[in-house]
């Protein structure tokens, strides 16, 4: 249904006289998206709304496994966990500084559908996470374009808006410390880091029109006074986390600045959403830890079941594992055409190989190099093509999109995508590749399917 959908989307914005073309004019011209620098997609993407709500609810359910890894397979050891996710050091003291249990089941899942079912790629947890400032704030806005929401209308579209899921949140967080009113809420980055964050920019003009008392600053630009914790002398309720422990790491002046968060957060003064240790169970182990078959027996048959439809075959490869354990280093290297490298803690897309990218003579090597820093290897995953119509030449082109899963402690809080050029990039992010483009996600009724 979703290319049927699609199909009929490029059909309508292919005859003659059809603004859909121009769409993406619209998103960039928008109050509040116009300070996005990026491009967008010339069309949104589809999805059935029963396939969302049902991965959705997947997906909820193997976040609910994935914060219970330290419990199921450590007994609730938090030291030998982080050992395992290798999580040490003054970074693992960053991250553990309010105790794990403060940790909020909150992020973005990173899925590919392969055509015939949506496979998670990576889980994103935190609130340092992009996609908020924009994914929901382009399906609205391209609803008031006149012709596209006829469209919408026959083909019965809709989708989730983050920004007020993310605003109804934060005043929920808020009403904690500052009853009876709004919150003034701040997003903080790290030392140095908020002039090149332009999706923060665009998110603060999104909290601002739904109504928010919403600041940009960064941790060093914190002060306290009076038992509350300011930002350039004025006070504030909750604390958007946009940093993270990498950049306080080695940095006395902004750990001591960020220690007037932690502070404020353990006196109830003010609100850290989300804390430094929701970014522990993002580390790529975690996923190799839910799929390995020596933890299976620590889940239940259905939370097994769970795993196997959600996560690809997913594997720790470390230096231990490469002198210890010649069946998979064998597995691994029998099944190159078909594997992904990513290395453990880092994000974007960086240092990941795809290995039918890599000469069979030169895999092993490689796998022997990148085990010396710890990463995981993760069964390949092909999304499927969409067809999207060049609005200069005209023409179909295959692009291949990774899709956005937002969800908090509330549920499912919707979608985004980010989309490349099929023969581009095995990595789809906005950060890794300049030809990445945002792209509105809308779910249809599914009313022509059968159930």
């Amino acid at each position: 249904m979703a290319d049927r959908v699609a199909a009929a989307f490029n059909e309508r914005a292919g005859s003659r006289g059809s603004g859909l073309p121009g769409l993406t004019e619209r998103l960039e011209k928008h109050p509040t998206l116009e300070r996005w620098p990026g491009e967008y997609l010339a069309r949104p993407l589809f999805l059935g709304r029963r396939e969302v709500r049902a991965f959705a609810d997947d997906l909820q359910k193997l976040a609910g496994l994935l914060f219970s890894l330290p419990e199921r397979l450590f007994d609730g050891d938090m030291d030998r966990f982080c050992e395992a996710v290798r999580v040490t050091g003054e970074r693992a003291a960053l991250m553990r500084r309010l105790g794990a249990d403060t940790a909020p089941v909150c992020g973005r899942a990173d899925v590919y559908h392969d055509g015939t079912s949506m496979k998670l790629l990576e889980f994103g947890t935190g609130s340092e996470l992009g996609g908020w400032d924009r994914a929901g704030e382009m399906c609205r806005c391209l609803l008031g374009d006149a012709e596209f929401a006829a469209f919408a209308d026959e083909h019965g579209l809709g989708y989730t808006h983050h920004g007020r899921y993310l605003a109804g949140l934060l005043r929920q967080l808020g009403a904690t410390v500052a009853p009876g009113r709004d919150p003034v809420v701040a997003l903080l980055e790290g030392p140095g880091a908020l002039a090149g964050c332009h999706s923060w920019r665009v998110l603060q003009d999104q909290m601002r029109w739904l109504g928010l008392d919403f600041h940009l600053g960064e941790v060093t630009e914190l002060s306290e006074r009076g038992g509350r914790l300011c930002l350039r002398g004025m006070p504030i309720d909750v604390v958007y986390r946009g940093f993270e422990a990498d950049q306080l790491a080695g940095d006395l002046d902004a750990i001591a600045h960020a220690e007037l968060v932690f502070r404020a957060h353990e006196a109830g003064t003010a609100v850290l959403w989300t804390p430094l240790e929701s970014n522990i169970f993002c580390e790529k182990t975690c996923m190799a830890l839910m799929s390995e078959p020596r933890h299976r027996d620590r889940f239940t048959s259905r939370e097994r079941a769970l795993v196997d439809r959600v996560l690809p075959w997913t594997r720790v490869l470390d230096a231990g594992a490469f002198r210890a354990d010649p069946d998979l280093v064998e597995e691994c290297r029998h099944r190159r055409p078909n594997l992904i490298v990513k290395p453990n803690g880092r994000y974007g897309g960086y240092g990941v190989v795809p290995g039918w990218k890599v000469a069979d003579a030169d895999w092993l090597a490689l796998l022997r190099d990148k085990a010396a820093d710890g990463c995981v290897v993760q069964e390949r995953v092909v999304p499927r093509a969409e067809a999207v119509i060049d609005p200069v030449t005209g023409a179909a082109e295959p692009w291949h999109a990774v899709y956005g899963f937002f969800y908090t402690p509330l549920g499912h809080a919707g979608l985004e995508a980010r989309a490349l050029p099929a023969a581009e990039s095995a990595v789809i992010g906005i950060s890794g590749n300049a030809r990445t483009r945002s792209a509105a996600v809308y779910h249809h009724d599914q009313r022509d399917e059968t159930p």
